[in-house]
């Protein structure tokens, strides 16, 4: 794994990481947007795996999580306007960088969780950009209960500044994900029932942070307008999207979230869409105990459609 960064828009420093296929006739890219609280590093086991199989895999660190905060108090604090779209634009500014290092070469975009939101505004915006999509960890529009999120964080912003790290946001958003992993161990094992996989996000301090009022507040509008029928809309229609998730899933609501955005795409007329749910399956299913047989199938899924 390399590191290196490029300036955005903003003038902010975007790290960025690459895994190199000993492959010489490389397969393909695939660019990977990690989830919220956590860093693109943890990617490391799937993108070697992604290296064997002949695919060159690329992922940054969003703006406030791993090495692009500043430190660590940066962690959880994304811009001071818009940051769901400012971290979508990073993202599109990778993929220039990885066009222009691997010319005619396919894109494959794989986000997962809080990465598979940005990379569905992605589409709508950039589209054209990529080859074929994979969203891990997904959901489906969200509920209307998240419009009083969006108060809530706008109430603390207003009194506290957009850099305050909110735990009443983070009880809201996440404080219920344990609820059908009782008795639970830690905070943390909605993510996978693979305790030694649970206990390394736990131990890493760059994992887990509490985020600012200013992140859900644009989070939480991010995920509204992308999911205005309008910008659905503007998705390629043929570009190939394979979603996977556990069936215990809470973001995903334990499977429905993922089969009602299957449903939406396909009634907006995408012609080559489909999902895997894994039984007894969690958030991370790349930290699953059965991420071999995962990795295995999105790669299967990979040479299909590309």
């Amino acid at each position: 794994m390399e590191q290196f960064n490029f300036i955005d828009e903003e003038k902010k420093r975007i790290v960025y990481y690459k895994w190199k296929s000993d492959d010489n006739n490389v397969k393909g890219i695939v660019q990977i947007a990690h989830g919220m609280e956590e860093r693109a590093g943890r990617y490391d086991y799937f993108a070697k795996k992604l290296n064997k199989a002949g695919y060159v895999v690329y992922a940054n660190d969003h703006r406030g999580h791993g090495a692009t905060a500043k430190n660590k108090e940066d962690l959880g604090y994304i811009a001071d306007n818009d940051g769901f779209n400012l971290m979508v634009k990073d993202m599109h500014q990778l993929t220039d960088i990885i066009k222009d290092e691997n010319p005619n070469i396919p894109v494959i975009l794989f986000g997962h969780s809080m990465g598979s939101f940005l990379s569905l505004r992605y589409v709508e915006l950039y589209g054209e950009n990529i080859d074929s999509l994979i969203l891990s960890g997904t959901n489906g529009k969200p509920k209307s209960i998240t419009k009083l999120g969006i108060l809530i964080s706008k109430h603390e912003i207003k009194k506290h500044g957009r850099k305050h790290l909110s735990n009443v946001m983070e009880r809201l958003a996440i404080g219920g994900y344990n609820k059908n992993f009782m008795p639970y161990r830690t905070s943390s094992d909605w993510l996978s029932s693979d305790k030694e996989e649970v206990d390394k996000f736990v131990a890493d301090e760059y994992c887990g942070f509490i985020c600012t009022s200013s992140f859900y507040f644009d989070l939480l509008r991010g995920l509204w307008e992308m999911h205005e029928t309008n910008n659905l809309g503007r998705i390629p229609k043929r570009l190939p999207i394979h979603m996977v998730s556990g069936e215990m899933d809470p973001v995903g609501n334990q499977g429905k979230g993922v089969i009602s955005l299957y449903e939406t795409l396909k009634k907006i007329g995408l012609e080559n869409v489909n999902y895997k749910l894994y039984k007894d399956g969690r958030h991370e299913m790349l930290h699953e105990i059965n991420k071999d047989e995962v990795i295995h199938n999105i790669i299967e899924w990979i040479k299909k459609d590309i």
